[in-house]
């Protein structure tokens, strides 16, 4: 009469601290968890397999809508794919502009991470200061390309236009404001009592765990593992820009917290260097009028916020693809949460879950 009974419950897909439409089964002892599973598809849109039905140029912003807050990074990665079935080169100032935005972009998303992370664990303070700097780069999208959350901002080939007058001292500008910035973040939580009791030693995982799993990102680099897709297959301009790959010890929350939180500045950092070696000459290289690849497949990843972007098209030698896959690593390193909340307490999903960074835009694609 007096043995322990395992209870069943679902956390989401209302919930706000799911970050999205996700739906966890959790099993619990008390209010320890036991297991846990992720229920995804929710925000299921077909993105792939409209990339099959559209031509290439008209797939292009189906990929703003799956990762949301990142949606350039999306842009990136499926373009650059087309172009390497192309074979196209693409201007010297596109690239640069490119990682311009790509960067602005990954600072972005952290910000949004961190002010959303922090609000789950209870600091509202720290939101509020995210969504400052955030919409000061929102607004350099907005003057570019005159969106703020689903850009569309790229064209195979290159740039649909070169940046607009005083953008670059606007974007300068944003970036000396920055330091001071990331300071308040520091102050407000960093040697926090209360965020180091809820961070530290919650959701560990090992680098040979994570890679195990598959994770990629800030989620495989907090644990120790120094894979960056900037550093081990250079895309656009970045073998030409100096900058670090921050990593972490003890694979826990924190760590990852620290991680992203550098992250941010490595990524003003390469930013500046873009902007002072920003080539002249244009922006959209030679295409054809009518994109038609010759038969082949290409696989295709770079480094967006959450970790590895992967694409792979299937070219059947007409203007819509054959086959459109996206490697979501949002998707992949949502699998590791059962392991990383296992023995934890309820109040601990939460914060891991924060952790984890996850859009389920990109998750269900």
């Amino acid at each position: 009469m007096f043995g322990t009974t395992e209870m069943d419950i679902n956390m989401g897909p209302q919930h706000p601290s799911t970050h999205g439409v996700l739906r966890l089964q959790l099993k619990l002892d008390g209010e320890r968890v036991v297991d846990t599973r992720p229920v995804i598809g929710y925000l299921h849109r077909g993105c792939e397999k409209l990339g099959e039905d559209r031509t290439y140029p008209q797939a292009i912003v189906y990929t703003d809508r799956m990762d949301y807050c990142a949606a350039f990074a999306e842009n990136l990665v499926y373009v650059e794919a087309v172009e390497r079935l192309l074979g196209v080169e693409v201007p010297p100032r596109a690239r640069y502009m490119r990682v311009v935005l790509a960067e602005l972009q990954r600072i972005a998303s952290h910000l949004i991470w961190l002010g959303t992370h922090a609000m789950d664990i209870g600091a509202l303070t720290v939101f509020v200061y995210g969504m400052r700097e955030r919409e000061q780069i929102l607004d350099l999208f907005e003057s570019y390309c005159g969106a703020r959350l689903t850009y569309n901002a790229l064209r195979i080939g290159g740039m649909p236009e070169d940046f607009p007058e005083g953008w670059t001292d606007e974007a300068r500008r944003f970036c000396d404001a920055l330091p001071p910035r990331l300071v308040e973040y520091h102050e407000l939580l960093t040697a926090n009592r209360i965020w180091l009791a809820r961070t530290r030693g919650v959701g560990t995982i090992d680098g040979k765990t994570a890679l195990d799993w598959g994770m990629t990102g800030p989620c495989l680099r907090g644990s120790g593992v120094p894979y960056d897709v900037r550093k081990a297959i250079p895309y656009e301009a970045y073998a030409d820009l100096d900058f670090d790959v921050p990593i972490g010890e003890a694979g826990d929350t924190y760590d990852r917290y620290l991680c992203r939180m550098e992250e941010i500045r490595q990524s003003r950092r390469i930013v500046l260097q873009a902007l002072d070696k920003l080539p002249g000459g244009e922006v959209r290289g030679k295409v054809p009028r009518r994109i038609k690849p010759p038969k082949g497949e290409v696989y295709h990843v770079n480094e967006g916020p959450r970790g590895e972007l992967g694409v792979y098209l299937v070219s059947d030698g007409s203007e819509n693809a054959y086959r459109c896959r996206f490697r979501s690593p949002n998707f992949v390193n949502l699998q590791a949460l059962p392991d990383m909340v296992r023995g934890h307490l309820v109040a601990d999903v939460v914060a891991v879950i924060g952790t984890l960074d996850v859009v389920l835009g990109c998750v269900d694609r």
